[in-house]
């Protein structure tokens, strides 16, 4: 339920959108440490076993493609680097002990959440591809085994920077408190906003907008 005050921060098809891709990134992590190692086997169960793991993987794959591009298409004009944002990372010291006063003042989104939107705009693009030339089901009679080889290379060395940058995100966003409920309620409270995103709420009370996006 929405509060009286409480400032709109995510539309409703943000939020299924985030959520579809952060799920489908969940599953991919699994299944994928699944095939990587003898050791992490064990983790094909949740799947129904190493033939169904091997053969979902790669369509989860496809759903996550699809979904952060549509993430894409509503947050990039948000993400944009300015200066504000190389200020901001020279206070990083203080967002990390979460004492915010005095950091520079940011917009919808801050430099660290610029940086896993447009690292996973890359990682993801590298994914698709690569994990589509070693899909052998349907593409392996059409790349040779040298190209497999360099393609689940470089689809190892994709993953585990995304799985980085995933991780990241998560830490910030248990860290930074009421976060999460801006992407699972969609609202946070002007105070919420004052410290975390000062320059946004100002352009939300110039404009009389509360929604998830200032007009400019």
């Amino acid at each position: 339920m929405r509060h009286p005050g409480e400032l709109t921060r995510n539309s409703p098809a943000a939020r299924v959108n985030h959520w579809i891709t952060a799920i489908c990134f969940v599953l991919l992590t699994l299944s994928g440490l699944s095939m990587f190692h003898p050791l992490l086997f064990w983790l094909s169960g949740l799947f129904g076993g190493g033939q169904w793991t091997r053969a979902i993987h790669p369509w989860i794959g496809v759903v996550l493609a699809l979904s952060y591009l549509g993430l894409i298409i509503q947050f990039w004009r948000d993400n944009f680097w300015g200066r504000d944002d190389f200020a901001w990372l020279g206070a990083i010291s203080k967002v990390i002990a979460n004492r915010e006063d005095g950091v520079p003042e940011v917009g919808r989104f801050n430099a660290g959440q610029k940086f896993v939107f447009w690292a996973m705009a890359l990682l993801v693009p590298v994914l698709l591809p690569s994990g589509l030339t070693i899909w052998d089901f349907y593409f392996g009679s059409a790349t040779s085994i040298e190209t497999q080889r360099v393609a689940a290379l470089i689809h190892f060395l994709a993953a585990t920077a995304a799985i980085i940058v995933w991780i990241i995100h998560v830490y910030a966003a248990l860290w930074v408190k009421g976060s999460m409920r801006g992407m699972t309620e969609g609202y946070v409270t002007p105070g919420w906003a004052w410290r975390h995103h000062r320059k946004w709420l100002r352009a939300l009370v110039a404009t009389g907008s509360q929604g998830p996006r200032p007009r400019r």
